[in-house]
């Protein structure tokens, strides 16, 4: 969100909130309006999660954190100007001396050359899991003394208990981050919090301050368990039908041969002419037409039949519920897999197998959605129930409804109908990619991208709140480029959809 965009937007920040997008501020000079907005943003963020009660201890703690990034800034502009190295010990403690004075005298001078220069300030605000982090990035990577000092000060400031003894004790008159950030431990301590949960690091060229803070438990607890007891009463998701549970069985047999599993598919003529479809799609790239189930499975391959039965299967299955948005959510759900499988092939098309799975894991990544939107009257009466002998605030059942815990729930009923690791992995980290571990990182990167781009083409988020992590993985370098491949892969559906269409009315 740029400086000149002060309108808080509530619907973007609870989706924020919801589904661990990131929400971002950048400005260059931290006029105060962008500090008001930044207390507005925080106040609804906090709001939404149920910590609304430490609001004002970390609006002290965020002001504190950007006022200094914004000061480093300035002192390296300043620096710059006097042709003083920051590096050099004798020419920093040279330049230190006048820095406060200087800047002070003629900071709108200052401030006007940290814009020409691109000097910013990113006041960051994301829901990990069960931990609400808050970040303040600036460019201007700490130097090695400027990081001693600043750790020196949060040294001494663990013997403090006191404000008072604190505001008496510490007292710098060149780094005037000193007694700010003891009195942000002092916060920190205040609202219960570990030292450990303030961290200060360089990375990426960029200097980090991070708060992270545990999410009121009571919260946690209450979404866990409604999610609990929504997959244990979801009885109208059967198993997969026999059929396909019987054809897996043939996949996981080393014994069996191609033959007899498309054999096994053809007996169905429904899941036989599915399963045509899809592999004739634009995602398989068949070098021709095929017509028949055996030559689909020796083309496509034991993992990628697995994979379009889990597809197949789930579609049934949910397609039968009849909830509100269930056609708006299916075709997002195949946008996404489209995305996936051509982002598995055009930037990591060593790893053949991940193009199968990862077009699957965008096809229902979904699911908890799907299976919320198709929650039954009566089993919805049943929820609120238990919310009320549980006594858990009917606010925490909006919130699931609302979209938080989706990602949670897919997972469970994917675990339920004894899908792969990877491709559970996919459907629970499809929004928080940080949370994933190495084990299936590459599927569950691809499927968060994918995602990404859905969301990103219809403005529902801007590229600083993509996870930089995904995006070096995959080599985007700028927003540029970024943009650039979202409209290629966009007019590619596009023109796929025409031509299924097309297909669809020949076949008639």
């Amino acid at each position: 969100m740029a400086g000149n965009e002060l309108v808080v937007d509530v619907a973007k920040i609870k989706k924020a909130a919801h589904s661990a997008i990131p929400l971002t501020i950048t400005t260059y000079t931290l006029p105060h309006e962008i500090e008001v907005y930044m207390e507005s943003v925080l106040d609804v963020f906090l709001n939404e999660l149920g910590q609304s009660k430490i609001k004002d201890y970390l609006v002290y703690c965020l002001r504190e954190l950007a006022v200094n990034a914004k000061k480093a800034n300035t002192k390296r502009v300043y620096f710059e100007t006097k042709g003083l190295d920051l590096e050099n010990p004798v020419e920093y403690e040279d330049g230190m001396k006048s820095f406060k004075s200087d800047t002070m005298e003629n900071i709108s001078y200052y401030l006007q050359k940290q814009k020409e220069k691109q000097y910013y300030v990113k006041i960051i605000f994301q829901a990990r899991g069960s931990t609400v982090v808050l970040e303040v990035r600036n460019n201007a990577q700490m130097t090695r003394t400027e990081y001693l000092r600043v750790q020196d000060k949060l040294a001494r400031s663990r013997k403090y208990t006191s404000l008072e003894e604190a505001m008496a004790q510490v007292l710098d008159s060149t780094e005037g981050a000193g007694l700010g950030l003891v009195i942000l431990v002092l916060m920190l301590k205040k609202m219960g919090l570990e030292e450990e949960c303030f961290d200060l690091r360089v990375e990426s060229g960029e200097t980090v301050a991070r708060i992270s803070v545990p999410v009121n438990a009571t919260k946690i607890e209450s979404l866990s368990s409604l999610t609990d007891e929504i997959v244990r009463r979801i009885t109208s998701l059967p198993q997969f039908p026999e059929n396909i549970l019987a054809i897996q069985r043939l996949i996981g047999d080393p014994k069996s041969e191609m033959i007899e599993i498309a054999r096994h598919i053809s007996t169905d003529p429904a899941m036989t002419a599915d399963l045509l479809k899809l592999v004739n799609s634009a995602q398989y790239m068949l070098p021709h037409r095929v017509d028949n189930i055996v030559d689909a499975v020796k083309l496509v391959g034991l993992r990628g039949i697995k994979n379009l039965l889990f597809s197949y299967g789930s579609q049934k299955i949910l397609a039968s519920e009849r909830g509100m948005d269930q056609k708006q959510l299916w075709e997002h759900s195949h946008r996404c897999a489209y995305y996936a499988y051509n982002l598995a092939k055009n930037f990591k098309s060593s790893n053949r197998t991940l193009q199968d799975d990862a077009y699957v894991g965008g096809m229902l990544h979904d699911m908890g959605k799907i299976i919320f939107s198709a929650i039954h009257p009566e089993l919805l009466d049943h929820i609120k129930a238990f919310c009320s002998s549980k006594g858990i605030d009917e606010r925490t059942f909006e919130d699931l409804a609302g979209g938080m815990n989706h990602a949670e729930i897919g997972a469970r009923v994917a675990e339920k109908w004894n899908f792969p690791e990877g491709l559970v992995a996919a459907i629970r980290y499809h929004h928080e990619p940080a949370l994933m571990t190495t084990d299936h990182k590459d599927v569950a990167f691809t499927v968060y991208l994918a995602n990404v781009f859905c969301e990103y083409e219809i403005a529902g988020m801007t590229y600083d709140q993509i996870d930089g992590l995904v995006l070096q993985d995959f080599g985007f370098l700028s927003e540029k480029q970024f943009a650039k491949t979202v409209e290629q892969f966009g007019e590619g559906f596009r023109l796929e959809t025409i031509k299924q269409r097309e297909s669809a009315g020949k076949n008639r």
